[in-house]
C-alpha cells in the first residue's frame, strides 16, 4: 500500500557506453510519474480490501505527485528551451487506472518501452496502462510560452484530468486553456499497441542488435492459459486465475521454504490447471506457484472474461507481448502472432472480453510474480507465482542465500541446505 501514500519514485537505467543508442542526446533526461489517487489513506484502503470490497473510483490523477490549480501560479514541472529536444520517461505508477498523456500542441516520438528499442512512431496522445513505463522525445518547436502536460483516466464512467505546466525558457504567455481531447474507447487503446514495434537494428543491453534473437523461430514448449475471475469466498470478494484466488498468508516465505526443501509443507506446486475450467462454482484460496521448466519456452495466453481494464506484470523477466485480441484464445489465432518484431516488455494490458498473448524462455532460476498491476485485484488473489529451479544447483544460474539473510517461519533452526557450486 505504499504507492498510496506515494511511496513511489523513477530510477533511469542508461545505456551502457559501448552500446549505441538510436536517437541523439536529448538536451535534457526528464521523469513523468502519473497515477490516480485516493483520498484515504493507505490504512483506510486497506480496511476496505480487508473487509472483502475493491476500492471503487479513484479520486483524482497527479503529475509527479502534483495538480496544477491553474490559477496562473503554479510553478512549472519542466523547462524547455526553444529548438531543443527533450526525453520524458513517462511510468504509470497509479493503483488501478489506465492514463492518457498528451503534451498541449507537442508530438512524442515514442524511442523506449520497458527496457527496449521502439520503432520511433510519434504520437498526440499515449495509453499508459497501470505499471507501464515509455520513454518519448518531445522537440520544443511552439511559440516560446507555457503549455500543458495532461493526463486523463482512461474506461473510467467519470473522467478525472489533471494538467502540470511546461514553461518555454525566456516565454511569455500562460498556458491556452484549451486542452487536447482524449481518445474514447478501448478499440482505440487496442490499435495503438497495435503499432507499437521492436526496433530490429538497435541495441539494448547488449551490443548484438535486438533482432538477432528469433523468438520466433523457437518452438514453444508449454502453453499456459490464465483466466480471471471474481467471486464471493466467505462473503467477501476475492479474485481468482483458473478459479484459485491467491492466499498470500504464508507462514514460510514461498522461497525460503523452496530452498530449504521444505516446500511440500508449506505449499504444492501447479495448484491451477494450465487451461482454465470451464466454469468456476466456487474460488478456493490457497497458494498459487507454477512449476516451470529452466529455459523452456512457454506461452502464456491471458483470458478476461469481465468488463473491466486489466494490466499485469511479470517480474524477473520480459516476454514478447505477441497479440491482443477480442473474443476466446484457440490455438488457430497464433496465425495472428507478431512473430517479427513484438517488443520485448515488463507488462501487458488486456481489454474487455479479450485476450493477450506473450512468449518468453523461463532462463532466469528463482521464484517469480505473475500479477495483476490492478491493486486491489492483486490484493485481493489475482496473482500466482512461478518456480524455476536449477537443475544444477549452480550459481551460474542462481546465487546461493546470502549469510547475513535473515531466516523467518519454519525455516528457523534448520541446517543450511548443500550450496551452489
Amino acid at each position: 500500500m505504499h504507492k498510496a501514500s506515494g511511496g513511489f519514485g523513477g530510477l533511469r537505467v542508461n545505456s551502457r557506453l559501448l552500446i549505441p543508442v538510436p536517437y541523439p542526446d536529448p538536451a535534457d533526461d526528464y521523469t513523468l510519474l502519473v497515477g490516480d489517487f485516493f483520498n484515504k489513506g493507505h490504512k483506510s484502503l486497506k480496511k476496505i480490501l480487508d473487509s472483502g470490497r475493491n476500492l471503487g473510483r479513484c479520486d483524482g490523477v497527479h503529475l509527479n505527485g502534483k495538480v496544477a490549480k491553474g490559477d496562473g501560479k503554479d510553478e512549472p514541472l519542466f523547462t524547455m528551451e526553444a529548438g531543443k529536444t527533450y526525453k520524458y520517461r513517462i511510468c504509470n505508477v497509479g493503483l488501478k487506472t489506465a492514463i492518457n498523456v498528451r503534451f498541449q500542441n507537442h508530438q512524442m516520438k515514442l524511442v523506449e518501452m520497458e527496457g527496449s528499442h521502439t520503432m520511433q512512431n510519434e504520437y498526440k496522445s499515449l495509453d499508459v496502462h497501470v505499471g507501464q513505463c515509455f520513454a518519448v522525445l518531445v522537440k520544443a518547436d511552439q511559440d516560446p510560452e507555457d503549455y500543458y502536460v495532461v493526463a486523463s483516466t482512461r474506461f473510467t464512467r467519470r473522467q478525472v484530468t489533471a494538467t502540470g505546466i511546461i514553461r518555454y525558457k525566456n516565454g511569455k504567455g500562460p498556458a491556452s486553456s484549451e486542452l487536447p481531447p482524449p481518445p474514447v474507447g478501448w478499440a482505440w487503446s487496442l490499435n495503438q499497441f497495435r503499432t507499437f514495434r521492436w526496433n530490429l537494428t538497435a541495441s539494448a543491453a547488449r551490443p548484438n542488435p535486438q533482432g538477432s534473437y528469433k523468438y520466433g523461430a523457437i518452438n514453444i514448449t508449454r502453453t499456459i492459459k490464465l483466466a480471471n475471475t471474481a467471486g464471493e469466498v466467505d462473503g467477501k470478494l476475492r479474485y481468482a486465475l483458473n478459479g484459485v484466488s491467491h492466499d498470500n498468508e504464508f507462514k514460510t516465505p514461498l522461497k525460503l521454504a523452496e530452498y530449504f526443501n521444505i516446500a511440500k509443507k508449506e505449499f504444492e506446486y501447479d495448484t491451477i490447471p494450465d487451461n482454465p475450467p470451464e466454469k468456476t462454482e466456487t474460488i478456493q484460496v490457497k497458494p498459487i506457484v507454477l512449476n516451470i521448466t529452466h529455459r523452456h519456452f512457454v506461452e502464456i495466453i491471458f483470458e478476461n472474461h469481465e468488463t473491466a481494464i486489466q494490466s499485469y506484470h511479470l517480474s524477473g523477466y520480459s516476454f514478447f507481448a505477441v497479440a491482443i485480441e477480442t473474443g476466446t484464445w484457440s490455438p488457430e489465432k497464433r496465425k495472428n502472432y507478431n512473430l517479427l518484431d513484438a517488443v520485448s516488455r515488463h507488462t501487458i494490458q488486456m481489454f474487455p472480453k479479450s485476450w493477450a498473448a506473450i512468449l518468453l524462455t523461463f532462463d532466469n532460476c528463482g521464484m517469480w510474480n505473475i500479477r495483476s498491476e490492478v491493486w486491489d485485484r492483486f490484493y485481493l488473489g489475482q496473482q500466482l507465482y512461478v518456480s524455476v529451479l536449477s537443475p544444477n544447483l549452480s550459481t551460474k544460474d542462481e546465487y546461493n542465500i546470502p549469510e547475513d539473510a535473515q531466516l523467518c517461519g519454519d525455516v528457523i533452526g534448520l541446517p543450511k541446505p548443500k550450496p551452489y557450486t
